[in-house]
């Protein structure tokens, strides 16, 4: 049965026929937040939701028995993990006290798509990875961001209260600017009164989006490259391993049969 189970998850339609029902799912979530269609058609939906949760339930039974006798194995992976926290709370009661909690879980079972496709995984890998690079460049950012602020306030306070009355409006307009939405207009209230301002405007816009921003993007992908060679480490180093376990037993066999031969040979 253990062997059956893992021929089974390592068949490439189970793996494409539970993709497919996980986007289905994704599909049923959405569906279900129009209100008419519900009220019509409940009992339908309610079996597909049934149907769907039953997959899944079944589906991680599977895995989970793929990697016996050392089931506590298949909890090592994260993604793993994941996936069973996910199916798991989807089991709770969507009533009483649980109601909010189920129906987060059924909303969280669309992401099981990202767990899906490998490529969503590498992904979602490489900016966790990503995290510790990226949290000083948005101190960098939030610095930037105050000083700039700071200076707005005292250059433009009063001549546009609108966006630097204070500190923490100022910090708001400058966000703003960061998205490259409505800065020309912003810079105009100014200009005609401080014809120097396009200096301050031009000078945020240079380093705060153009090189921070950059930086964002180039420390992802150099976490990207990484996390792609890893992966390529790991698959040439399963491959390697299965090559020399395959020739253990062939030479394993080889012994076996010279064996064989000789106690023939002897009873002759």
């Amino acid at each position: 049965m253990i062997y059956a189970c893992r021929r089974f998850v390592e068949n490439p339609v189970f793996q494409k026929g539970i993709l497919v029902i996980i986007v289905g799912n994704a599909i049923l979530i959405g569906i279900e937040t129009n209100a008419e269609l519900m009220a019509r058609h409940a009992t339908f939906f309610g079996i597909l939701n049934t149907a769907v949760q039953a997959v899944f339930l079944l589906e991680i039974v599977i895995r989970v028995l793929a990697h016996a006798p050392r089931v506590w194995s298949f909890f090592r992976d994260g993604w793993n993990v994941f996936d069973f926290l996910i199916v798991g709370l989807s089991l709770l009661p969507a009533a009483g006290s649980f109601a909010t909690v189920a129906r987060l879980a059924r909303l969280l079972r669309a992401l099981r798509v990202v767990s899906a496709i490998p490529e969503l995984r590498l992904i979602v890998n490489t900016l966790l990875r990503s995290i510790p690079s990226l949290a000083n460049v948005l101190l960098l950012l939030g610095l930037m961001l105050y000083v700039y602020a700071v200076l707005g306030v005292h250059l433009f306070g009063r001549i546009d209260p609108e966006h630097w009355r204070s500190l923490g409006r100022a910090g708001l307009t400058l966000f703003q600017i960061l998205t490259l939405e409505g800065w020309v207009e912003v810079q105009a209230a100014v200009l005609t009164t401080n014809p120097w301002a396009w200096m301050y405007f031009v000078s945020f816009v240079v380093f705060a989006v153009f090189v921070v921003v950059n930086l964002f993007i180039a420390i992802v992908i150099n976490n990207l490259e990484s996390v792609k060679n890893e992966v390529r480490v790991e698959v040439h180093t399963d491959a390697n391993s299965i090559m020399n376990r395959l020739t253990e037993i062939r030479t394993r066999l080889t012994e076996i049969e010279h064996s064989l031969r000789s106690q023939r040979l002897g009873d002759c």
